[in-house]
């Protein structure tokens, strides 16, 4: 066997023609040889990296489902750093389809068409299948709906939620169990409406085989952990400098953290307050209250306010409640004198003349029109 061995290599470096083969005659006849390249073969494939080992790696699939009302800057985050992944590798590393329910050209928030590659029931195995919803996901569900989606569920080896797509997921049931997020104005309502998902106000959640995000700056933080963790850090942070983004987040960033606006280096103050009442629309504060807990006089934050904002702290207050209300009233079906002791009014008719002065119509008539009346 060491002779074979020993033949083969000695033919394999002198190109084995015949006359190298007659050469070898004292030692080795044809046959021999050939069975020495196979043993060559073989200890080649034993002990040097696998065939696989050189290939590139198959490009995954990632199929996005587009509801009416989605919000193109989520979907060009999710979408955009694929397609710069395949870019600068120089590789098929991601394959990219889109979908809607029913195969039509979808419209976004913006009013802008988007055509797409075919309806959900056209869905073959992938990798995974995002849900890509913003306003208006509610009239998405129904019965129908949902079992179209636990079919295609079937094809997909992780579900996805971007924005409010997580309520899409939660509603049919396939977010049981697990950690999930959505964009934080829809929060409250995702805790109360599916208690058996473990709400989390982080950017993004990875949970075994379900993926959430929400929504906007949120998606391209999740899409370049997902590059690094597929294909390494030197090409996610490739395609982090080609959209000169320079401050990518971590997963259990909060979705709202400190205020980072032009402001907010010449009032600190105002910026702080601004996040306080931000999560305290439903039990407002005082105004004495947030200016005692940013640290400085009623006086000095009403000043900062109008200086840096043009407006005063309770009415910037007042605006952000009477905005979640207006979302409230067209989102859901919850009655006027519900969604004003949410926001923090002590009577629905305090509600409506607030309400009225701010948008110039009733709480009724906001109720009876959606998000599409100011898109354009």
């Amino acid at each position: 066997m060491p002779d074979l061995l020993a033949c083969g290599v000695a033919s394999a470096r002198d190109g084995a023609d015949d006359k190298d083969i007659q050469g070898h005659t004292r030692t080795c006849s044809p046959a021999s040889v050939l069975q020495g390249y196979a043993l060559v073969g073989i200890f080649i494939l034993q002990n040097s990296p696998t065939t696989s080992q050189f290939l590139p790696p198959m490009p995954q699939t990632h199929a996005f489902l587009l509801f009416p009302g989605f919000s193109t800057l989520c979907l060009a985050n999710a979408v955009e750093p694929l397609r710069a992944a395949n870019t600068l590798a120089d590789a098929h590393l991601y394959r990219r389809f889109l979908l809607s329910v029913d195969g039509s050209a979808v419209a976004s928030s913006s009013g802008i068409e988007i055509s797409v590659d075919g309806k959900l029931g056209d869905l073959g195995r992938c990798d995974a299948l995002f849900l890509v919803s913003s306003y208006g996901y509610t009239d998405a569900a129904s019965p129908a709906f949902n079992a179209r989606l636990h079919r295609a569920a079937r094809q997909a080896r992780i579900l996805g939620g971007l924005d409010t797509g997580a309520w899409l997921l939660a509603k049919a049931g396939l977010l049981n169990g697990y950690r999930a997020t959505i964009h934080w104005q829809e929060m409250s309502r995702m805790e109360e409406e599916f208690p058996d998902v473990y709400c989390s106000m982080e950017r993004y959640v990875i949970d075994r085989d379900r993926i959430t995000a929400g929504g906007a700056t949120t998606v391209l933080d999740l899409m370049l952990r997902l590059i690094r963790e597929r294909n390494g850090d030197a090409l996610a942070l490739d395609v982090m400098r080609l959209f000169l983004y320079d401050a990518e987040h971590s997963a259990a960033a909060p979705q709202r953290g400190p205020i980072d606006a032009p402001f907010a280096t010449r009032a600190p103050v105002v910026a702080k307050a601004v996040v306080i009442m931000e999560n305290a629309l439903e039990e407002p504060l005082a105004i004495p209250q947030i200016a005692a807990a940013v640290g400085c006089s009623q006086r000095h934050l009403e000043r900062q306010f109008v200086a840096a904002l043009g407006v005063a702290p309770h009415r910037y207050y007042r605006s952000l409640r009477l905005a979640a209300a207006k979302r409230l009233l067209q989102e859901t079906a919850f009655p006027l004198a519900e969604i004003a002791v949410r926001l923090g009014f002590s009577s629905p008719s305090v509600f409506s003349r607030a309400f009225f002065r701010q948008f110039g119509t009733a709480p009724r008539d906001a109720r009876r029109g959606d998000w599409r009346q100011f898109r354009d």
